[in-house]
């Protein structure tokens, strides 16, 4: 099974996400576009895993200590891992340090059942496109550019999920398999 954690997205968010990246695509039709109403703030990518560890690593995510909700603005415009040589174009999600907080705990909670601690740092993203090169890049960017810090809205983040992902032809689907608050007192 392929899992990752996540926090959903409102639809207000994912409406305007979605009208965004409609007007956005006529600047660069080699991007990969992504299909927005899949769209989610990825906590942790976990991967490939067999089936006999899912439930493990459920229980290790309901272990999650956190004080919520979290805060969240959706705003801004990005390339990974710049705008010269872009491999991902990207939205922006503002939180403080509570999200990335979250992050890591989920971290810390997984590492011991074998799920490597990620090699970057968080930085809390919706991916909107993927590049496979800079070729056509030039109208994107000047389009962006000319948009600033565009705001997608506001969100209070209550909870977490745990995801599967099944790769089909025309794109991923998700299947949630557990949800854990994020306002709590932690287990003992």
């Amino acid at each position: 099974m392929r899992l990752f954690v996540a926090l959903d997205i409102p639809e207000t968010v994912l409406d305007s996400l979605a009208k965004l990246s409609r007007s956005l695509r006529q600047f660069c039709h080699a991007a990969r576009w992504v299909r927005i109403e899949g769209a989610h703030v990825t906590l942790k990518f976990i991967g490939e895993t067999p089936a006999d560890r899912v439930e493990r690593i459920r229980s290790a995510l309901g272990e999650v200590p956190a004080a919520g909700p979290i805060e969240l603005r959706f705003a801004g415009l990005g390339f990974f891992p710049d705008s010269r040589r872009p491999r991902v174009f990207w939205a922006g999600i503002e939180s403080g340090a509570a999200l990335r907080a979250l992050a890591a705990s989920i971290e810390a909670r997984l590492e011991p059942l074998g799920v490597p601690r990620e090699a970057r740092d968080f930085r809390s993203h919706i991916t909107l496109a993927r590049f496979d090169s800079p070729k056509g890049l030039d109208p994107l960017r000047a389009a962006v550019e000319k948009l600033g810090v565009p705001e997608f809205g506001r969100a209070l983040a209550g909870e977490f999920h745990l995801y599967q992902s099944v790769l089909k032809r025309g794109g991923a689907e998700y299947t949630r398999l557990a949800t854990y608050p994020i306002s709590r007192e932690p287990s003992s």
